[in-house]
């Protein structure tokens, strides 16, 4: 299996985290640990995959990708900004009145989200109809769709694999952020995943697992050419990861009211923006 402790952050990862703890010190709450273990995921999809314009983010032709596991959004919101989808002041007013960024994502409001998520299970399902309907009207793009490994307890994702599978949508690729945790304790207590991948190959899924914190072996998977069915990348990742009292710990799953000394912690650990 891989070792998702092996994988030392560049200036990228920590730029972005920075961005998250922007959004998040100023919103005064948010989903930080859910957030830290997306960003090597969101960063290769947006840096070095999707074929998208952020100056014309409803473009017809381009790549879709649904951030299903919505509380996770600082992530998605963080690289956003930074792709220049909307001014990066804009996480400054995070969770504030009249802001356009929520606690999650809203397709119609915030450019370049394609679904309104939080509700989990239902990520894939949307994607499916993305997916379909481009292939219906010749197009050439491609739906990812990012989930949560607790998420996956749903039925609905199940249910939208064997669709997907029947379908043969190779332009489709699930991501599983599969830090191991959700909201109220380890994915293993909570309901047993294992086998994940021969889960997912069951249901007709070409599927790998990878290291999801490892930037070039995420571009390796992701950029590579698609198989003849539906794909499925599990990423091996810690919650929390870059703050060190956030790894692994349940009670940041979601964080409000962040004491100084936490403040101090997350500086000493990423440094000044």
């Amino acid at each position: 299996m891989p070792n998702p402790d092996a994988s030392a952050f560049d200036e990228r990862s920590l730029h972005l985290r920075r961005l998250v703890v922007r959004a998040l010190v100023n919103g005064g709450r948010g989903h930080v640990g859910s957030a830290m273990s997306l960003i090597e995921i969101l960063r290769v999809l947006y840096d070095d995959v999707l074929d998208v314009r952020p100056d014309e983010p409803g473009w017809e032709d381009r790549d879709r990708c649904i951030l299903s596991k919505g509380h996770g959004c600082l992530a998605l919101y963080a690289v956003l900004a930074d792709k220049g989808f909307f001014a990066v002041d804009e996480l400054d007013d995070f969770c504030a009145t009249g802001s356009i960024l929520g606690g999650h994502p809203e397709h119609g409001k915030i450019p370049g989200v394609e679904a309104s998520t939080g509700a989990l299970g239902h990520g894939l399902s949307i994607g499916i109809g993305m997916a379909l309907a481009c292939r219906m009207q010749g197009r050439q793009s491609r739906v990812f769709v990012v989930m949560g490994d607790g998420e996956i307890n749903e039925g609905a994702v199940w249910e939208g694999a064997l669709t997907a599978a029947k379908h043969n949508l190779s332009n489709l690729t699930a991501i599983v952020d599969c830090n191991g945790f959700q909201s109220y304790g380890p994915t293993s207590e909570v309901l047993e995943l294992s086998p994940l991948t021969d889960k997912w190959e069951a249901f007709g899924f070409d599927a790998i697992e990878i290291d999801g914190h490892d930037v070039a072996a995420l571009r390796d998977v992701l950029t590579a050419s698609a198989a003849d069915r539906p794909r499925t990348v599990i990423c091996r990742t810690v919650k929390g990861k870059g703050i060190p009292i956030a790894e692994n710990n349940a009670t940041w799953h979601h964080k409000s009211k962040l004491r100084d000394e936490e403040l101090a912690a997350i500086t000493d650990a990423l440094g000044d923006a």
